[in-house]
């Protein structure tokens, strides 16, 4: 599965207009992703897409990150993928001190180097990433540095096949505003919290209530259900859960525990997938409670790739060596099939 074509981004509104806001009631910046024929073979219109999910990986190559990227590379060349996607926690330990902080280059840029992976990578903030200038990573800057990198808040991706939405799930957990662990917080754009966190989720809601993408998909840092280290996140239960539910969403994606995983939920369609082990990975940490709908999980480090048709999807977990761990195939007509 693959496509043939180039894409190019079209974009809404101006980058540059998208730093340093407040955030109001209103639609969520869209990207649209276009096709164009390469050598005239075939367009985006054949119906298929296919990108890669890692997270959690800035380390300047450090604890396998460099291993997962390679890795990636041969992947996303056999797949011929149309993009990336980051699930966040995208620069450790404490994010970019700034726009021309050196690390952008060492971790990102100099690091996932393979053919197939210069392309668009989409990325999600996670809460590593609010500690130092959170916006950094949204600067227009950073595109001319390297034109793969688009990061904002929250924002969807309109690959016409799928709609994508990103979500900062780091606003909706409590515990980062009443106890940083001595962490210092850049919560510039986002305060007052409550009225944040009202707006984006009734903005989520809209747009997956008005998408008539055949597959809908969100991507946030934190898990929903996740038998990992920080298991499952209460506020992401109880407020956006009832909203992808609601909505027919047909995977949720994360990262924030250093692990693979998927979980099928067993009261709904939708598919939860981690995928966290970008590089540094917590061997053994998981929890014993709350198991139901587990499909797969994985304490090392790897990476996802996910395939849509009009039809069905195909959902792959790799480790660091590009082992195929375990697949998953998702059809429009049935419900849920195992590989």
């Amino acid at each position: 599965m693959g496509n043939q074509c180039q894409w190019h981004l079209w974009f809404v509104l101006a980058i540059t207009c998208f730093v340093s806001q407040n955030y109001v009631a209103g639609e969520l910046e869209r990207v649209h992703l276009k096709g164009q024929p390469r050598n005239g073979n075939s367009s985006k219109g054949d119906g298929f897409l296919g990108f890669l999910v890692v997270g959690d990986w800035g380390r300047k190559g450090a604890f396998n990150q460099s291993r997962v990227a390679f890795q990636m590379g041969k992947i996303g060349e056999k797949l011929k993928i149309d993009f990336v996607v980051s699930t966040g926690d995208n620069f450790y330990d404490n994010v970019l001190n700034s726009q021309h902080d050196p690390a952008f280059l060492q971790s990102f840029t100099n690091i996932y180097k393979s053919k197939s992976l210069q392309t668009h990578w989409f990325s999600v903030l996670g809460n590593h990433d609010f500690r130092g200038d959170a916006e950094a990573q949204f600067s227009p800057f950073l595109r001319q540095i390297d034109s793969r990198w688009f990061c904002l808040r929250s924002f969807i991706v309109n690959a016409e096949l799928a709609e994508i939405i990103f979500v900062d799930t780091t606003l909706l957990v409590k515990s980062y505003f009443l106890n940083s662990d001595n962490h210092t917080y850049d919560w510039r754009g986002v305060i007052p919290r409550k009225r944040y966190i009202t707006n984006l989720l009734k903005d989520v809601e809209c747009a997956l209530r008005e998408s008539t993408a055949k597959w809908k998909i969100v991507v946030g840092h934190h898990a929903i259900r996740s038998i990992g280290f920080h298991g499952d996140t209460e506020e992401l239960v109880n407020y956006l859960f009832p909203i992808l539910k609601a909505n027919n969403v047909d995977f949720y994606i994360n990262g924030h525990d250093h692990c693979l995983q998927h979980i099928t939920d067993t009261h709904s369609r939708i598919e939860f997938l981690t995928s966290g082990a970008g590089s540094k990975a917590w061997r053994g940490d998981m929890k014993k409670q709350r198991r139901e709908g587990l499909r797969f999980f994985y304490d090392g480090q790897g990476f996802m790739s996910l395939q849509l048709s009009q039809f069905d999807a195909h959902i792959a977990f790799y480790d660091a060596y590009g082992t195929v761990l375990h697949t998953w195939n998702a059809w429009k007509s049935l419900f849920h099939t195992s590989m």
